[in-house]
């Protein structure tokens, strides 16, 4: 027989030990759901698989469908850089009076409004509606439905995943935007292939399934016969009886619901005058009225986003991600009006970027964004992005963009130009330098709060470290280091080389 002393002490160490295992367990899986990391992004060899990237490329549009209202132009997602990042890309071309049919996707989209205006809308299931018509006479409403957005040049707009949404392109020219949907998303609860579910019309598949799908879709859509159908508007395949049945409406009509006599695609052209309940556009009929109605449907916005949150005690949401300011909360954000930019140097451009603090639905979709202008020749310092991947997609010019992996090795340097797109991974070192006609892009980032660490300029890791480390590391002497850790003030962007007689001045005489 064993000592009774010694074996009870071994049964009470082994129940703690198994209490503390347990307990770190939880701990580790309320950060996950806390910070919505994907159980599926557990696998974490698989995941480092994807990104050993050696080489970057930059990448354009591989599919296109063209309907009658517009051009949806989609990036492979099989590509092996969007796999890193785990997110899709498309581009919607709206033709004036034209409309994206209604959709829901698997996963959340982040969209920014590259050019044009049009409305938005989103249906935030649960919620009421607020916008509503009602006839003169009777006193009942003509019509009644959820709030509808405006969206303008540089919007940023939000959708939930699984939400339904639509977009009309009210203006004279084509309205342009581009979305990300992050399909490595908690909200994602299938693969991480990115599926629209339309709710009318007939439209064609925007993302194969198989990436030998992709060349054989650009064969079929250049020989597709006017007739053919891809039956994609899930009311297709329910009876017609039970449609009818469902929403008190007749077997005819239940037949139209499934669009199979419908050509017209994902986006079809109104008809008409296109009738929804909104707030008058201005009040005066000229355009610094618009621009004012503009200016006041943001203001309120912001102030019932202030209201909500004293109610709330400044707390978002729960651990679910939702509570009672879903209905309230706001969708849009602009980034693109030079006066709202963060980062602005006279010589080099802006900056203007947006995180879930400035836009609290972020920290729902775990997403942020930058929008960057660089005048003619400027750079934007080097700098790696801490805690995201970032896409970069090119509106306007040409810039010279290197990116650099952890093993010292060029991955990418070239020229990136408009509708280009690069994915730059998490940590890689990325430089750019505006070509001669200048430079602008939107960079979608894979986390709500995105950080970068610039490696030059009065915020770098170089001025953070002492200089005695610095000549250390570089073997040189302190007065190269000092140079070295001074001889730049400005902080992100960078003007045209200066002068030599300017570049003569040291910086730490005037210290």
């Amino acid at each position: 027989m064993g000592n009774p002393l010694l074996l009870s002490f071994s049964l009470c160490f082994l129940v703690l030990f198994n209490v503390c295992l347990a307990t770190d367990q939880n701990i580790q899986g309320y950060r996950s759901r806390r910070y919505g990391e994907s159980q599926r992004y557990g696998e974490g060899q698989r995941r480092y698989r994807e990104c050993r990237l050696d080489r970057l490329d930059a990448l354009e549009p591989s599919n296109r469908i063209e309907a009658e209202g517009g051009v949806i132009e989609m990036w492979d997602p099989n590509h092996e850089e969007f796999q890193c990042a785990g997110v899709a890309f498309q581009r919607y071309l709206i033709d004036p009076k034209g409309l994206l049919l209604p959709q829901y996707t698997n996963a959340p989209r982040l969209m920014y409004v590259e050019r044009g205006r049009g409305f938005k809308g989103v249906v935030l299931s649960g919620c009421p509606e607020t916008y509503q018509e009602s006839q003169q006479s009777a006193g009942e409403f003509r019509d009644r439905h959820q709030k509808i957005r405006r969206v303008r040049t540089g919007d940023l707009f939000a959708v939930p995943a699984g939400s339904a949404h639509w977009t009309y392109n009210d203006g004279n020219e084509k309205l342009i935007v581009v979305v990300l949907l992050d399909v490595s998303n908690h909200a994602n609860q299938l693969d991480f292939h990115p599926r629209a579910f339309y709710l009318a019309g007939n439209p064609e598949e925007e993302f194969p399934e198989r990436r030998s799908d992709w060349k054989q879709e650009q064969t079929r859509h250049s020989t597709r016969r006017e007739g053919s159908s891809n039956k994609n508007n899930i009311f297709f395949a329910f009876d017609d009886g039970v449609l009818a049945e469902v929403l008190n409406i007749n077997t005819e009509m239940a037949r139209k619901l499934r669009g199979e006599d419908d050509f017209r695609r994902n986006i079809i052209k109104v008809e008409g005058q296109f009738e929804v309940i909104k707030p008058p556009r201005s009040r005066g009929g000229q355009r610094g009225d618009e621009q004012q109605w503009e200016e006041e449907q943001e203001e309120e916005q912001e102030r019932a986003d202030e209201r909500s949150r004293g109610r709330r005690g400044h707390r978002w949401a729960d651990e679910n991600g939702l509570d009672e300011t879903i209905c309230s909360m706001r969708l849009k954000e602009n980034i693109g009006d030079a006066s709202r930019a963060d980062i602005y140097t006279p010589e080099a451009g802006r900056l203007s970027t947006t995180n879930s603090h400035r836009f609290p639905i972020l920290r729902w979709l775990k997403l942020s964004a930058e929008r960057g202008v660089l005048y003619r020749n400027a750079m934007y310092v080097p700098h790696w992005n801490q805690n995201a991947h970032s896409v970069i997609f090119v509106t306007r010019g040409r810039a010279r963009v290197q990116v650099v992996d952890d093993r010292g090795q060029t991955v990418f340097d070239g020229e990136l130009q408009q509708r280009q797109l690069l994915v730059v991974p998490q940590n890689f070192a990325i430089v750019k330098k505006a070509s001669d006609e200048g430079f602008e892009w939107v960079s979608f980032k894979t986390n709500d709060n995105a950080m970068i660490s610039p490696l030059a300029g009065r915020t770098s890791a170089m001025r953070a470290f002492p200089v005695q480390v610095i000549a250390s590391a570089y073997r040189i002497s302190n007065e190269e280091a000092l140079r070295l850790k001074f001889n730049r003030e400005e902080t992100t962007l960078l003007p045209p080389r200066m002068s030599s007689s300017a570049r003569r001045a040291n910086p730490i005489e005037a210290m």
